[in-house]
């Protein structure tokens, strides 16, 4: 059964940091790219970052210089580093685990999401 199950998220002031982890079980977690998506009330879901099997990363235009994705392919684990928080990053984050098989079929899991709220 594959899980990915979010944590850290939680109120955090205009300014401030907060570190989000997705602990990924059942998959073989390096075959994965692994992403982070919010959703705020009322929009649409949107890409925040994403990071190959290999490290390579890219980053919403929104977030960039803000944020970090990295991971731990050891402990199956993904990292999401927010810094400089604005209200408009309050969201449900989720994680996504996806591998694309050339001709072949595409893997897609999500987690159940963690609530980041930032305000004062």
């Amino acid at each position: 059964q594959v899980q990915l199950v979010e944590s850290g998220g939680g109120l955090v002031q205009p300014g401030g940091s907060v570190k989000l982890s997705c602990a990924a079980s059942g998959i073989t977690f390096n075959r994965y790219i692994m992403g982070w998506y919010r959703q705020a009330p009322g929009k649409q879901r949107e890409l925040v970052a994403q990071i190959t099997s290999d490290g390579d990363t890219s980053y919403a235009y929104s977030v960039k210089g803000r944020v970090t994705i990295s991971r731990d392919n050891a402990m199956s684990t993904v990292y999401l580093q927010m810094n400089s928080l604005k209200p408009e990053d309050t969201a449900v984050y989720s994680c996504n685990a996806i591998w694309r098989i050339i001709s072949g079929p595409t893997f897609d899991y999500w987690g159940q999401g963690t609530q980041v709220t930032v305000s004062v």
